[in-house]
């Protein structure tokens, strides 16, 4: 057992500082906290009555948890999170020393409404990473999936919405009403412009200052981000088949090298895509951009 195993309690009935143990309050000095029996709590961590703790979780000495926060089963924090708001954390995930979840928005417009943080299954949290709840004025609550890499010094601001299988590299700092979906890759220090979405299996390099929405696939880079070819590794390493691949280049050369206008090069692909399934999530956001494509 390790010197933090040692340290961390657990709620078993009976054991000292578990609910019902003599003298004690409630689990682990904290009062009406909802705290499974399987959880383990180190005894310098703060969590108000009204949080939930499953099976499982976790939580390192001096973590901060707040009145509406829920943490799945096997979720486990290290030292020094903060976890507040309206927050509800899914699964096994695990979030590292420093993180700030679930605070309030960066924006002046923010009245104390209750909006949401919610957060999915399976996810890593590196250090000193914060996410903001949403806000009244969008859809109320900031999202992130399942599986995703969330790497140190990342900023995720209100009402972002991430999907599932995201790598952030370090300091990648998301702006408000930022979309990612499935499959993204930012480089380090990429930053993205409030209500800018980047499509799924897109790639941006280090450094990328993202002003305009990324297509799906596409590898970009720059600042302004400029598009710079497919992400084919990528497609590759998920199980896209040769032919697939060869496919999305072509798309990628109706939009970029044709000449063709936006409104040409769109319909152009949108008719692709009859043919192959793989160009449709392409065709759809082309369709459904709101600020426009990098080209």
């Amino acid at each position: 057992m390790s010197a933090r195993q040692q340290v961390i309690h657990s709620n078993a009935p009976g054991q000292p500082g578990a609910p019902g143990a003599p003298g004690q309050p409630g689990a682990l000095g904290h009062p009406g906290a909802v705290i499974h029996p399987g959880a383990r709590v180190h005894p310098g961590a703060v969590i108000h009555p009204g949080a939930r703790l499953d099976d499982g979780v976790e939580v390192g000495p001096f973590c901060v948890i707040g009145e509406h926060v829920e943490l799945g089963a096997g979720t486990k924090l290290g030292p020094h999170v903060v976890v507040t708001g309206h927050t509800r954390l899914g699964r096994n995930n695990r979030v590292y020393p420093f993180a700030c979840l679930g605070e309030i928005p960066q924006d002046k417009k923010y009245g104390g409404e209750p909006t949401r943080l919610e957060i999915g299954d399976n996810n890593t949290i590196r250090e000193c990473c914060t996410f903001n709840i949403g806000t009244a004025q969008d859809s109320g609550y900031t999202s992130l999936g399942d599986g995703n890499w969330i790497m140190a010094y990342t900023h995720v601001a209100h009402d972002c919405h991430l999907g599932n299988h995201i790598v952030l590299a370090n300091a990648v700092q998301l702006a408000g009403h930022v979309t990612i979906d499935d499959y993204v890759i930012l480089g380090g220090g990429t930053l993205v412009h409030q209500f800018c979405r980047v499509g799924a299996h897109a790639f941006t390099a280090g450094g990328s200052v993202v002003l305009r929405d990324i297509p799906p696939f596409v590898i970009a880079g720059g600042n302004s981000a400029e598009p710079k070819g497919i992400n084919s590794e990528g497609l590759k390493r998920r199980g896209f088949s040769a032919e697939s691949i060869e496919a999305v280049r072509r798309a990628y050369r109706t939009l970029y090298r044709s000449k063709l206008s936006f409104e040409d090069a769109r319909s152009v692909i949108a008719e692709q895509a009859r043919a192959v399934p793989e160009l449709v999530p392409l065709a759809e956001f082309l369709a459904a951009t709101q600020r426009g494509v990098a080209r």
